[in-house]
C-alpha cells in the first residue's frame, strides 16, 4: 500500500467514525423518546475501504400499522367506557340505590303499607313523599343524561379542532419528507415527526395509509374517506349548546362525508370521535328513552278511571306536567321523564290516593270511609302488571313497570360490563403492539454503547495508521537529507 493510499484509508476511517459517532450519540440521547426510531449508519465498500452510504431508520411498517390500528381501537373503547361510567354513576353505588328501579320499589312498599292501614294519614303522606322522590330522581337523571350528551358534544368539538391542527402539522412534516427524499437528504427526523402525528391522528379517527413517490403519504379514514392527500381535507362540526331529549346533535363531516357513530358495548368505534358520537347519539339517548318509558308507565299505572273503571282514563298521581292526558301505550314520549310531576292535589290532599277524585268528583271511588284500600291496592298491582313498552328502547317484551325499570338498569350495567372487558382486551392488544414496535425500532442502550466501543476501536486504528505514516515520512525525509 502506498503512503497516499494509506492516508486516504485513514481519512475514510475518520469520516466514517465521525458520522457513526453522530448517529450513535443521537440514538443514545433519544433512548427515552417513544416517538424516535433508531438510526443506523450503513457502510459500503469503496476504493479506499468502507464508506457511510446512508443513514437508515429501523422502520417496521407492519408493526407500525398494527400499533396504529390497536391504538385507534383502544382509544375508541376507553372513550365509550368513560361515557358509560358517567351514565352509570347517575344510578348510585353498586346497589343502584339512586336508580328509578330502587325508587319504584320504595314507592311500592309505601303503597303496600298504606293499603294495610288506609286510615293512617301519615302513611298516605309517605306515599306522596316516595312519589316525589321518584319524580325528582327521573327529572334529575334525565337532566344529567342530557348533560352527558352536552359534554360529549363539547369533546367532539375539541377533538375536531385538534384533528384539524394535527392534519396541518402533518402536511408540513409530509412535505419535509418528500423534499428530503427528492434531494437525497436524510428524511429520518421529518419521518419521526410524521409518524408521531399519525399516531395522534389515529387516536381521534381510525386511519389507513398509502405511500407514494418520494415517501409521500395519503391518509384515509377506516370508513374509506380521504383525510389527507397532499393537503388536509376539511373536518367540520357545529356544536350544539343545549341538549334535551328532543334535540339531535350535529354530525361530524370529513371531506363532506359524515362519520358514523360506533355500535355496541364492545364498540367498533375506531378512535375517540366515533365513540363520542356513540355516547351522544346512541347510548345516552337510548337510556333517556328508557327513563321516558318508566315515566310513561307511571302515569298509566296511576291513572284515574272513576267508579268501576268506566270513566275516560286521565292522569292521577303522576302527570306530564302540562295536562291530564294519558300517553299512548308502547310509544316513547321523548322528554317525559324530565317533565313528569306529582299531582298538586295529591300533595295537598294525600287521601285522594285512597279515595280518588284528583280529577274532580266524577273520579271519586271511595265513599265508604277511611278503611277503603281497593284503589291503593290497584295502584300497587298496576306497578306489577304486564304492559307494552316501546321495543326501540332495547328493553324489549311485555313487562311490568317494576321489571322494566330493573331491566333498564341491567341493560346499562351489561353494556358497561361488556365495554369494560373489551377495554381491557384492546388496551392489552395496544400495549403488546406498542411493545413489539418499540423492541423493533427503539434504542437499546447496551447495543449502542457496544457499537460506540467498536467505533472507538476503528478510530484508534486510524490514528495508529496515521502515526505509522508520519514515522515513515520522517524516515524518508531523513534519508533524503
Amino acid at each position: 500500500m502506498s503512503l497516499t493510499a494509506a492516508m486516504n484509508t485513514a481519512q475514510s476511517i475518520f469520516n466514517n467514525t465521525s458520522k457513526q459517532t453522530t448517529v450513535v450519540s443521537t440514538n443514545i440521547s433519544n433512548a427515552q423518546n417513544p416517538n424516535y426510531v433508531r438510526r443506523n449508519a450503513a457502510l459500503t465498500t469503496s476504493g479506499n475501504g468502507a464508506v457511510v452510504a446512508s443513514i437508515e431508520r429501523a422502520q417496521s411498517e407492519p408493526l407500525l400499522r398494527q400499533t396504529i390500528l390497536t391504538g385507534s381501537m383502544s382509544s375508541g373503547q376507553s372513550t365509550l367506557l368513560a361515557g358509560l361510567k358517567e351514565i352509570r354513576d347517575l344510578l348510585g353505588n353498586n346497589d343502584y340505590d339512586n336508580s328509578p328501579s330502587a325508587k319504584l320499589q320504595t314507592l311500592y312498599n309505601a303503597l303496600s303499607s298504606y293499603a294495610g292501614s288506609p286510615g293512617e294519614a301519615t302513611l298516605g303522606a309517605s306515599v306522596v313523599t316516595a312519589a316525589q322522590d321518584l319524580v325528582d330522581n327521573l327529572n334529575v337523571t334525565s337532566t344529567e343524561v342530557q348533560g352527558v350528551r352536552q359534554r360529549a358534544d363539547a369533546q367532539i368539538k375539541t377533538k375536531v379542532d385538534e384533528l384539524n391542527n394535527l392534519l396541518a402539522q402533518f402536511e408540513t412534516a409530509n412535505n419535509e419528507v418528500v423534499s428530503a427524499n427528492a434531494l437525497g437528504a436524510d428524511p429520518s427526523t421529518p419521518l419521526d415527526k410524521r409518524e408521531t402525528l399519525l399516531k395522534k391522528i389515529s387516536e381521534i379517527v381510525g386511519v389507513s395509509t398509502v405511500l407514494r413517490t418520494n415517501g409521500d403519504m395519503a391518509i384515509y379514514t377506516s370508513e374509506g374517506t380521504t383525510l389527507f392527500e397532499r393537503i388536509p381535507r376539511a373536518v367540520s362540526f357545529v356544536p350544539t349548546n343545549t341538549y334535551t331529549a328532543l334535540v339531535t346533535g350535529n354530525q361530524v363531516f370529513i371531506d363532506g362525508t359524515a362519520i358514523t357513530p360506533g355500535q355496541g358495548g364492545d364498540t367498533n368505534a375506531a378512535g375517540s370521535l366515533q365513540a363520542l358520537l356513540q355516547i351522544r347519539d346512541e347510548a345516552a339517548p337510548k337510556f333517556q328513552s328508557q327513563l321516558d318509558e318508566i315515566a310513561r308507565g307511571l302515569i298509566a299505572s296511576f291513572a284515574e278511571t272513576g267508579p268501576g273503571g268506566l270513566s275516560t282514563p286521565v292522569a292521577g298521581l303522576f302527570t306530564n306536567g302540562v295536562n291530564s292526558t294519558i300517553p299512548p301505550a308502547g310509544v316513547v314520549q321523548p322528554g317525559l321523564s324530565w317533565s313528569i310531576k306529582v299531582n298538586a292535589l295529591a300533595k295537598a290532599t294525600p287521601t285522594t290516593i285512597r279515595d280518588g277524585g284528583m280529577n274532580g268528583a266524577a273520579y271519586v271511588v271511595n265513599t265508604s270511609g277511611s278503611g277503603y284500600s281497593t284503589l291503593i291496592d290497584s295502584y300497587a298491582q298496576a306497578m306489577k302488571a304486564t304492559r307494552a313498552f316501546d321495543n326501540t328502547t332495547d328493553v324489549k317484551g311485555n313487562l311490568s313497570l317494576m321489571t322494566y325499570a330493573s331491566s333498564s338498569a341491567g341493560w346499562l350495567e351489561a353494556m358497561r360490563s361488556t365495554a369494560s372487558a373489551a377495554n381491557e382486551t384492546k388496551t392489552a392488544m395496544y400495549s403488546r403492539a406498542s411493545e413489539a414496535y418499540s423492541n423493533e425500532t427503539g434504542v437499546n442502550l447496551d447495543e449502542e454503547l457496544s457499537l460506540l466501543l467498536d467505533i472507538e476501536q476503528s478510530y484508534k486504528a486510524a490514528t495508529k495508521l496515521v502515526s505509522t505514516i508520519d514515522e515513515m515520512m520522517k524516515a524518508l525525509l531523513a534519508v533524503a537529507g
